[in-house]
């Protein structure tokens, strides 16, 4: 059975196209393995045998995450590229070795954790306190408090929130599930508000990322007309500003609706940004 896998995502599309750096980085995210593990290179340091030690010793859940993950990759990567797909049968391979690996299951995207619908005054009083606390603090300590803010304020929502980490070359401000979808997050507390380059450069990470991850880009600050304009429309990234946690807080909506109302807004406008005072009006 291993055999089967490693021959299958080690042809055109899956491990023959990343880079040891992309390859590392896949299984961080994806995955929360370290491939670069000396362990994992017991039996050869190259992706494919890592990959065949990792495949070896691990259990058959994993294995179906990790072929879901690949075949999602795999997807975007012949989706980019003009060439057709060399691999015959290559879907119906694909969902025979899934249906061996989970013995006939349907293998499914995260499930999505229970969001609570009804307000806790007490929660949105701590966390209102907790965003004071943020601002008064040094400007060069604030950054990394917001971050924390953050992880308590999707924590106290339902929102499987994921604390900061670190992929190779690559920060992320941590992660959080909303419906079945998985968003990484970008938090800045800076004094000017956010411009193309900073949007774009977080798109890009979304990128790299498996077919469902979404992006939230929370700056205190806000964001430019003119920078909102240039990264333009239809991206998989919602935006929030701190005068929309405010409002949020100020009018005791809950967070995950906030954001689903975003990302409703985001489908049919295509706009990546629009105020929480907007979206619920007096």
């Amino acid at each position: 059975m291993v055999d089967d896998l490693v021959n299958f995502v080690r042809g055109p599309g899956f491990v023959l196209d990343f880079s040891d750096s992309s390859f590392a980085d896949f299984f961080a995210f994806e995955l929360k393995v370290n491939i670069d593990d000396p362990k994992y290179s017991a039996k050869g340091g190259s992706k494919g045998k890592r990959l065949r030690y990792f495949l070896q010793t691990c259990d058959d859940a994993t294995a179906v995450r990790a072929l879901e993950a690949l075949w999602e990759y795999r997807s975007e990567y012949f989706a980019r590229s003009s060439d057709g797909d060399p691999v015959a049968n290559a879907e119906t391979r694909y969902q025979g070795l899934i249906s061996r690996l989970s013995r006939g299951a349907t293998p499914q995207r995260p499930s999505a954790p229970p969001q609570p619908t009804t307000v806790d005054r007490a929660a949105i009083a701590k966390i209102k306190a907790d965003l004071l606390q943020v601002t008064a603090r040094a400007p060069h300590a604030r950054g990394y408090a917001f971050e924390g803010f953050l992880k308590g304020l999707f924590d106290a929502f339902g929102l499987a929130a994921q604390e900061p980490f670190r992929l190779r070359g690559e920060q992320i401000d941590g992660s959080f599930q909303l419906g079945s979808d998985i968003y990484l997050l970008e938090a800045k507390w800076h004094g000017q508000p956010i411009g193309v380059a900073e949007l774009h450069t977080f798109h890009g990470k979304i990128e790299q990322k498996a077919a469902w991850t979404r992006g939230l880009f929370v700056s205190n600050s806000g964001f430019t007309e003119d920078g909102l304009a240039a990264f333009g429309r239809g991206k998989r990234v919602i935006c929030m500003d701190g005068l929309d946690l405010y409002e949020m807080l100020d009018r005791e909506v809950p967070l995950n609706q906030v954001l689903e109302r975003k990302v409703r807004r985001a489908a049919e406008t295509g706009a990546p940004f629009i105020r929480v005072r907007d979206l619920f009006p007096l």
